[in-house]
């Protein structure tokens, strides 16, 4: 079966479902209030998460029939997505209601969710030494568990915080699974390329309708959940046998919300305010002050990803 169909059905199920969560979100009154760190001043429908997830589950039936992934770590990847989409969509009720959702509790979900990616034999567990007959050094579980949880969360989190600006995370999102996509090829992992390619398809397909002006956003159900994805696919596949250079593959093809993230803590920390709060010191934010406008804004931090991933992939073909 060829891996682009994973990427076609994908689209297809997001970009199709998308107008039909839109309605039905807001005949539930499932919409993102406005308040003054939000960019948007009127209420918008919060359920595109949900067209993304499906799409992505559609392809993880069709590729069980292609490849048993049951019996791969890609296993505990999905449940540990259902895990966050679940309390992902519980955190936009309460948004809906102009309440804060437990950040213990959503902290919690997502190491859980990390966890299972180690428990069912993914994670980061090792790399290949450049001296000494470039032998594989294993780490130790528990330091290999340790760092695959760090990662995971750690992007899990940095692309909710990139969601700010129409069409941005789901735009950076498909860059980056896109490279990561290239990235498994290379190394012959045809099914982290599978589900690679089925995140670029469903955040394609999103895109068409969350882009500015956008209709319908993914809200944390689906923001979480691609940043969950990505560096799942990343853990199971690029860090996979990676030599001490290519380590910074992975790393590089989630550049933008990696760097970003790194700033804004850096800058929160320097204000002593508390690094999880959210406020206007991302990267598109200080594009907007600066004048560009929100299509010129996602244009420049799509031009930004797209070098990130160059220099990724670069490095991953140097390193051969």
């Amino acid at each position: 079966m060829p891996l682009w169909l994973s990427g076609v059905i994908a689209f297809f199920v997001a970009f199709s479902l998308a107008p039909r969560m839109r309605t039905l979100a807001m005949k539930w009154k499932f919409v993102d209030l406005p308040n003054e760190r939000k960019i948007h001043h009127d209420p918008l429908p919060l359920l595109g998460g949900a067209a993304m997830f499906a799409g992505i589950i559609a392809v993880a039936l069709v590729g069980f029939i292609w490849n048993d992934w049951l019996k791969t770590p890609y296993l505990g990847v999905m449940v540990g997505a259902a895990m966050l989409f679940a309390i992902g969509l519980l955190d936009d009720f309460f948004k809906t209601r102009g309440k804060d959702f437990s950040v213990s509790i959503r902290f919690g979900v997502q190491i859980l969710s990390a966890l299972l990616i180690p428990l069912f034999g993914g994670g980061i567990q090792g790399f290949t030494s450049p001296f000494g007959g470039h032998h594989y050094i294993v780490l130790p579980t528990a330091l290999s568990v340790v760092i695959t949880v760090l990662w995971v969360v750690g992007v899990t989190n940095v692309f909710n915080f990139l969601d700010g600006v129409d069409g941005l995370a789901a735009g950076i999102a498909a860059i980056s699974a896109t490279t990561l996509f290239f990235i498994a090829l290379i190394k012959g992992d045809a099914l982290s390329a599978w589900f690679a390619i089925a995140v670029t398809g469903a955040a394609i397909g999103f895109l068409r309708h969350n882009f500015y002006p956008a209709r319908i956003i993914m809200g944390d159900a689906g923001s979480t959940v691609l940043g969950y994805l990505l560096a799942a696919i990343a853990s199971v596949g690029a860090f996979k046998s990676a030599t001490v250079i290519s380590i910074g593959v992975p790393v590089l093809a989630l550049g933008v919300p990696i760097f970003d993230a790194i700033c804004v803590v850096f800058v929160r920390a320097k204000a002593g305010r508390p690094v999880y709060k959210p406020d206007k010191s991302h990267v598109h934010h200080r594009l907007l002050r600066a004048g560009l406008t929100q299509v010129q804004t996602v244009t420049v931090v799509y031009l930004i990803s797209a070098c990130f991933s160059l220099a990724s992939m670069i490095v991953l073909l140097l390193d051969r």
